[in-house]
């Protein structure tokens, strides 16, 4: 059915634009008008997020939310397990196609916030355009401040352990009561559990939309053997530990390091995280700027949060220091084509935890 009346009836705390309520709007978008109350309450382990009652069939739905769904996402969450007769609706700023595909052959459904609904149960089949939706506003904002990115990134370096506010504080030098605010706003959209572990993938995903920084294009190269430029230019490769704070080698040449599904040209040109505007600069004048990419020796970019350039590993094949696994991923993040394909493809090897 597009129309006619839908009783919704609304478990837990619904304030803002939260997942639920974006729902609610989207059945209402399509000419199916909600209410609350009457006997289709739930108790609170059902598993129930919403009842839709459109004359008078009743369709019980588990609401889970992500950012980008991916189709690894969707068969993720189909595994989860749902009581007998609930069918699972994935909320998502953008649900791929075969995201699309594997939810709504499995009996579920979703909703996309550019501005499609689709569920479909033994009972209900949706699918229809609704009006496109922002939300999870406040998650943005926190994740475009320096101080958020920040923490998210101390909780995808770990994310099989809990991580307590005055833990992480100090881990990456903000105020306590910064990163309560942070985590708060984490855990209302459902990007950590109740322990700030991350959820799922969908942290990662957000974190690689803010993964941006100043960059330069260099016309020669840093030199491992030149010890004149190595504490001007502050590579961190002094005493031969990946551990201090220098530059790290990152993108194409770092995941292959790591064992990913990449192809590389024999005149790959190395690109690296760097400690800040100051190093950009004076590589630049130290280096020289080229003119073009095709002409480009090295490209150097400016670490995005402090944790790039104090998380190296040791390379035995490049003897750079390399960036850690998640920063190469969020780099490879940056490419919706290749990089994603790379990406599900890539599990690194060794004491490493996947969070794409």
């Amino acid at each position: 059915p597009t129309q006619g009346q839908c009783e919704v009836v609304a478990h837990g705390d619904a304030g803002g634009m939260d997942p639920k309520t974006a729902l609610v709007d989207a059945l209402a978008y399509i000419g199916l008008t909600s209410g609350g109350g009457g006997d289709a309450a739930e108790p609170e382990d059902s598993g129930i997020d919403l009842v839709v009652d459109p004359d008078g069939v009743r369709v019980p739905l588990a609401i889970k939310a992500r950012s980008l769904v991916t189709e690894d996402d969707a068969n993720r969450l189909l595994r989860g397990g749902l009581k007998d007769g609930v069918t699972l609706v994935v909320v998502g700023d953008r649900v791929t196609e075969g995201a699309r595909r594997a939810l709504i052959g499995s009996d579920a459904g979703y909703l996309d916030l550019r501005g499609r609904l689709a569920i479909r149960s033994s009972r209900l089949i949706l699918d229809a355009p609704v009006e496109a939706l922002t939300r999870r506003a406040d998650r943005v904002a926190a994740l475009r401040s320096p101080a958020g990115l920040d923490v998210a990134v101390a909780l995808l370096l770990r994310p099989a352990s809990a991580a307590g506010v005055r833990e992480v504080a100090r881990e990456v030098g903000r105020a306590a009561s910064t990163v309560s605010e942070i985590l708060a706003s984490f855990r209302r959209e459902g990007l950590v559990d109740n322990q700030n572990k991350p959820d799922g993938s969908d942290l990662f995903w957000q974190v690689a939309e803010h993964w941006s920084s100043p960059s330069v294009l260099l016309a020669a190269a840093p030199s491992l053997t030149d010890r004149s430029l190595w504490g001007p230019l502050r590579l961190g490769i002094e005493t031969g530990e990946s551990s201090s704070i220098g530059w790290a080698l990152t993108d194409s040449l770092a995941a292959a390091a790591y064992g990913a599904p990449v192809a590389l040209r024999a005149d790959q040109v190395p690109e690296f995280f760097v400690p800040d505007a100051t190093v950009l600069r004076r590589a630049a004048a130290l280096l020289g700027n080229a003119t073009a990419t095709s002409a480009a020796k090295a490209i150097i970019r400016e670490a995005p949060v402090p944790a790039v350039v104090k998380n190296r590993t040791a390379a035995e094949t490049s003897g750079w220091p390399l960036a850690h696994p998640l920063f190469v991923a969020l780099d490879l993040a940056q490419d919706e084509g290749r990089g994603r394909e790379i990406l599900n493809a890539w599990t690194p090897e060794g004491d490493w935890d996947r969070v794409w």
